[in-house]
């Protein structure tokens, strides 16, 4: 039991939604160590150091090979990398470590939308939905169950109306404080040929404080998508 809180807390610190709240964790110094270099390859990803990123969890890796926060992060990483069979083989194995890590579920099923693999992305996004995870997590599983649904190259896999419900859902959880979720939800109105609504929350996304360039670069990209009355494709 000692051992699952431990880990319950480093996944737990890895996959907040802004990633900036401190869990202090307990266990052998090796593994303290680790878990270390695994938080600050999360920061690094999500600032966009991608080299810093590898650099670290390649390090925690080596402490322990099967270290599943730090496979995790390393999937994220190869997503960024487009290099999706790789996110996919470690996702499984961070999934074979700790079944319960429904971070990498989403993860694994994102990797299988860019594979092409929409009906078993679709299969795994609503699977997840059903365990009605944790709050934070059920927000990150609807709002990517809605982007996917509201980008999907395939028209038989897009839902314009059920990617703006899931969409809501999720910013309500996290009480409109997510750019992202807020981003998704204007991709769901431009589906729906509702440039309006997607135009103005995507402006409300970009009001969000503290939002990493990258994403507001993304973001604003978006916003001038909607304004030419053009949805989102993968």
């Amino acid at each position: 039991m000692r051992a699952l809180a431990f880990f319950t807390a480093i996944i737990m610190s890895l996959t907040a939604v802004h990633a900036n709240v401190p869990i202090i964790v307990t266990g052998p110094a090796h593994l303290r160590t680790a878990v270390r270099l695994c938080g600050k390859a999360s920061d690094q990803l999500r600032n966009g150091d991608i080299a810093g990123a590898k650099q670290n969890v390649d390090a925690a890796l080596r402490i322990d090979p099967k270290l599943w926060p730090a496979l995790f992060v390393r999937a994220q990483i190869y997503r960024s990398e487009g290099k999706y069979e790789l996110a996919i083989q470690d996702c499984n194995e961070a999934l074979r470590q700790y079944p319960g890590c429904v971070e990498a579920s989403l993860l694994r099923a994102s990797a299988k939308v860019h594979l092409g693999k929409y009906a078993d992305a679709l299969k795994e996004f609503n699977y997840l939905i059903s365990l009605h995870p944790r709050p934070v997590t059920l927000a990150r599983a609807l709002s990517d169950r809605a982007w996917f649904q509201a980008t999907c190259p395939d028209p038989a896999f897009r839902n314009g109306k059920q990617a703006v419900k899931d969409a809501k859902t999720a910013c309500s959880i996290m009480q409109w404080k997510d750019e992202d979720m807020i981003d998704t939800l204007a991709a769901a109105y431009a589906e729906t040929g509702d440039f309006a609504s997607a135009t103005r929350y995507a402006a409300q996304a970009l009001t969000i404080k503290d939002i990493p360039l990258l994403d507001a670069k993304r973001i604003q990209h978006h916003l001038t998508l909607f304004q030419q009355n053009r949805p989102i494709r993968l």
